[in-house]
């Protein structure tokens, strides 16, 4: 095995959490309607304790993940989340009441949030400035691979078992969270974790050896001229220092709009969405599967981008195809314009996000903080993401309830003001957003100042 062919692997090995991560935000959506017929709880109920437990446990595993990535190492979190999907998996199938159901699904979104905070920290740090960009978009990529595994899982498992459906959707993850969490044991520590706090400097000029690195002795010279200040960096001291002001506020923007375009609404709830456009259970089912399919072939499309025409680029192409296709899915619902022409721009919707902001989110974040930092930056920016989501996912029910809800009858104002949003995107990608394209994780601190 080439060196470069070992850090791909261990790169994909830690990016299978993005696929559980993918999975099991995913595979609720097949769940919804099922669990909502079965205990015929209240539209805030349905959404807080149902729908969005698992994001409120992202919330926490982002807000708190990057103290145990720090303190720990990356390879021990990125173990241990494994067998929290695992827990969550089984005990959401087994759960008797909503209560447990709830709280099994609030487990599953501790490891997501985790998971979203370790994993791309991690590929980051064991990959070279030319291939970053592609090997920490391969997180999302997994991601987007796991949504789609969801939706033809829920799809196929339709009819499986009568009404116990959905345990058998939400069950099946615990198979690759088994084998994930075997094959994570097999990677190595970060380099930079090792040094940086760790003090070990043989042990990381061997990872380092080991990925190909020509020059490693360079390599940790550079590492820790970077990372010269030993002291530990506090919560307090990552948000009291003024030279990290620029790169929180960067994160922040681009976790906060990710979440502003609509998406993790979109898949959430796309059965329920294309069942109101007119589509049938099992038909609105097998659209999923065509939102997540779009969604993996135009993760490709940033893949391959990424690292050629650079993380700027990208975001202004998503930006403008979330706008023309918000739009337009604003003005479907508004003119009831049918459910071909609704399905054409919701999948507009889902290539421009797949290749702008899905490929550049968790790169660009994992990018612009110093070693040092990284991990607290990482749990900062994947937290304002999940606080999003979870807001988001919390208040659509109460929105849309057929009987009582707000906007049950003007559904096309949700889409319209996520078209604003990504008006404002646009605005702020031109003026503020710099690129990180080919540019080492330490050079990067010095072009924004941190140094």
């Amino acid at each position: 095995m080439t060196t470069r062919q070992y850090t791909f692997l261990n790169s994909i090995v830690a990016a299978m959490a993005g696929f559980l991560f993918g999975f099991d935000t995913v595979v609720i959506s097949g769940a919804n309607l099922p669990i909502k017929q079965l205990w015929n709880t209240t539209p805030f109920f349905h959404g807080f304790f149902i729908m969005s437990m698992a994001l409120w446990g992202t919330v926490i595993g982002a807000l708190f993940g990057g103290i145990p990535t720090e303190k720990y190492g990356r390879k021990k979190v990125l173990f241990w989340i494994g067998v929290l999907y695992t827990v969550s998996a089984l005990g959401s199938a087994l759960a008797t009441d909503p209560y447990s159901f709830s709280f099994f699904r609030f487990i599953g979104g501790v490891g997501v949030g985790i998971s979203s905070v370790v994993a791309p920290t991690y590929i980051a740090e064991i990959s070279t400035s030319s291939i970053r960009g592609r090997l920490v978009a391969m997180y999302q990529f997994n991601i987007v691979f796991g949504i789609l595994i969801a939706f033809l899982s829920n799809y196929f498992l339709l009819g499986f078992d009568g009404n116990n459906d959905w345990r058998w959707m939400l069950g099946i993850e615990a198979i690759p969270a088994i084998i994930y969490t075997l094959m994570v044991l097999r990677v190595p520590e970060s380099p930079r974790w090792l040094l940086t706090n760790r003090n070990n400097a043989s042990a990381a000029k061997k990872v380092l050896t080991d990925l190909g690195i020509e020059n490693p002795e360079e390599e940790v010279r550079s590492i820790l001229e970077a990372s010269k200040d030993t002291t530990k960096v506090t919560t307090w001291d990552f948000f009291s220092n003024r030279k990290l002001f620029k790169p929180i506020l960067l994160a922040f923007f681009i976790a906060s709009f990710n979440q502003l375009s609509g998406i993790n609404f979109i898949l959430y709830y796309a059965p329920e969405i294309l069942e109101r456009a007119g589509l049938a259970a099992k038909e609105s089912l097998f659209n999923s599967i065509a939102i997540g399919g779009m969604n993996l072939i135009f993760t490709f499309v940033g893949l391959y981008l990424i690292d050629r025409t650079g993380r700027k680029n990208l975001l202004l192409m998503g930006s403008i195809g979330y706008i023309i296709s918000l739009s337009m899915v604003s003005y479907a619902f508004y003119f009831t314009s049918g459910p071909v022409f609704l399905m054409s721009f919701l999948l507009l919707f889902i290539a421009a996000h797949a290749m702008g902001q899905g490929a550049v989110i968790w790169v660009f974040i994992s990018e612009i903080f110093p070693n040092k930092s990284r991990a607290l930056g990482q749990s900062f920016g994947a937290s304002v993401h999940w606080i999003f989501a979870a807001l988001i996912t919390l208040i659509t029910p109460i929105f849309l309830d057929e009987k009582n809800g707000l906007l049950r009858d003007d559904p096309w104002i949700i889409f319209a003001f996520f078209a604003g949003m990504m008006t404002l995107q646009l605005v702020w990608v031109l003026t503020k957003f710099p690129e990180t394209k080919g540019v080492s994780l330490e050079d990067i601190q010095k072009q924004l100042g941190i140094n």
